[in-house]
């Protein structure tokens, strides 16, 4: 029998809807750490019907997995490192204005969210699956695109801005930060082939911020690479995981060992949290960079 293929799901660009009121229609929002995210067991409910063109949610409930590989990749859940990584922004006082940023394996978006609030001056998410960004990553940036407006009132109107209530009727949305953003779905190579290739002006990003995404070693090669191919010589990638994943074998110091091997990228953990399993955040940047 034939060798059965890697399976490479193909990247493709998520165009914003020019209705914003219709990204976040039937959507439960909810707020962490100052953020507005969609409810996610909603978003399941409503997609369980196979109205979500990869039927990733059937699959995810049936089989009683966050992770399906090469199917599903956990983009339906906002994994705890994402919440470490924010931390670590403010602690470390992380300057994101006017710079490029990627949220590589974006799922619910608020890594991106937090540099787009910082001043970021373009904002790209990825997400391994097209349900995810449609349902997810996107109505969560909308949100908190329209909450910043709301916000951004000076005196009296501020008072009378109301964060969006559970079911937001109108997205007044500032124009102004979702035209600083782009959205990807697909498999990490065929992303940086589609960004690369793309006729559209590409710039390598300042900054590179992913979380949870070293759970399985087979996706060394595809991360690392990508990481390579897209981080500007001068930037800097800041990478959130816990130090080992049970089940799947994946982990921080084996993803360590693994860039070493490779000779590209220096690398420093910068933060250890031990409360329950420990979870590390580690920066990279080339070695051969200033």
């Amino acid at each position: 029998p034939p060798k059965k293929e890697f399976c490479c799901k193909a990247a493709k660009e998520h165009d914003i809807p020019e209705d914003l009121d219709k990204v976040l229609e039937n959507k439960v929002m909810e707020t962490v750490s100052d953020l507005y995210y969609i409810n996610m067991s909603v978003v399941e409910m409503t997609c369980l019907d196979g109205t979500d063109g990869e039927g990733i949610v059937s699959k995810s409930v049936a089989s009683h997995s966050d992770l399906i590989p090469g199917v599903y990749e956990g983009g339906l859940k906002i994994w705890e490192c994402t919440f470490d990584l924010i931390d670590y922004f403010s602690e470390a006082e992380i300057q994101f204005t006017n710079k490029t940023v990627l949220d590589l394996g974006c799922g619910a978006g608020l890594l991106g969210i937090v540099a787009l609030r910082g001043k970021a001056d373009k904002v790209h998410f990825q997400d391994y699956n097209s349900t995810v960004i449609d349902e997810i990553t996107l109505p969560n940036v909308v949100a908190n695109c329209r909450s910043e407006s709301n916000r951004m009132g000076s005196g009296d109107d501020r008072k009378t801005s109301k964060p969006p209530s559970k079911r937001p009727k109108k997205a007044e949305c500032s124009p102004d930060a979702l035209t600083k953003c782009r959205f990807f779905s697909g498999e990490w190579s065929e992303v940086s082939r589609l960004l690369l290739s793309s006729n559209k002006p590409f710039s390598k990003y300042d900054i590179i911020l992913t979380s949870e995404t070293i759970y399985n070693p087979d996706y060394y090669g595809a991360l690392h690479d990508t990481l390579a191919q897209l981080l500007d010589k001068n930037g800097c990638v800041y990478l959130a995981s816990k130090a080992h994943y049970f089940g799947v074998g994946g982990g921080i110091h084996l993803f360590e060992e693994f860039t070493v091997e490779r000779n590209v990228f220096r690398t420093s953990i910068v933060k250890i949290i031990d409360k329950g399993l420990q979870r590390c955040i580690m920066e990279m940047s080339f070695k051969d960079s200033s």
